[in-house]
Order: structure tokens, then sequence, then C-alpha cells
């Protein structure tokens, strides 16, 4: 019987002790890092490059701090700037017991806010947590 296995989105490119407090107790985690600080200039440009580095870095933190025995995947596909389509891909072959969604306070999380990334994270029955850092962390 496999272990708890959590889907992990974020785009926090956060502190290792803060995101630690913030994971799951899981055996299995997979890393969902949206490019989702995009502005809508930005997205008619094309110009996404900064917000693909903040993701990989947000995905890398995570899966740094969630060390120990737990196995990790960064899902390499989930930095697009569509925040739900990553989330449904990610799910369509990680078979999540639970879903945690990290953030920081105010603009860092508007991406959050959005009718399809909620409708994505609710398709399944899975249980979404929600966890917030601190404006520091």
């Amino acid at each position: 019987m496999a272990g708890k296995r959590a889907l992990v989105v974020t785009t926090v490119p956060a502190d290792e002790a803060s995101l630690r407090e913030a994971l799951p107790d899981a055996d299995e985690i997979r890393v969902v890092a949206p490019a989702a600080d995009v502005s809508f200039l930005q997205w008619l440009t094309n110009d996404e490059d900064d917000a693909r580095r903040r993701a990989d870095d947000a995905a890398q933190r995570v899966a740094s701090a969630a060390g120990g025995d737990t196995k990790v995947e960064i899902d390499r596909t989930s930095e697009s700037t569509d925040a739900a389509q990553a989330i449904r891909d990610a799910l369509r072959d990680f078979q999540a017991d639970e879903i945690v969604v990290v953030t920081r306070p105010g603009d860092d999380s508007t991406w959050l806010e959005d009718e399809t990334v909620q409708a994505a994270l609710d398709a399944h029955g899975i249980p979404v947590r929600h966890r917030e850092l601190s404006p520091t962390g």
C-alpha cells in the first residue's frame, strides 16, 4: 500500500524553514509551481521568462524543504502561466490524497482567486489546505 501523496501548489520562493512548516506530512510530494506572476502586458508580449524563473525557484525551494525520506518530484510542465491547467495536468497522472496551496498574503496570491483555479482545485474531491506564509517567509 502506498503512503500519503500530496500535491503542493505554490508560486512562493520562500525560505526553507517557513516552507517546512507549511508542507504536509507525506511520503510523496509533487510540486506544481505555475508562473502565475505575469502581468497582462507581459503575457501579451510573451515576456514570461522572469515569472518562469521565479516559479522554478519556488519549486526548487519546496523540494529542498521537503527533504528527508519524502520522495519529491517537481512537475516541470507546471511552469505555465495557466495555474488551473497546471493543476489539472498534475492531477491527471498523480493521485494525490491532499492538495496544499502555499501562498503569501495579498498580491502574491491573486492567482488563487481565479475561478478556473478554484474549479481545478475542487474538481477531484481531494481535500485542499491553504497554507499562507508570513509576508517575510
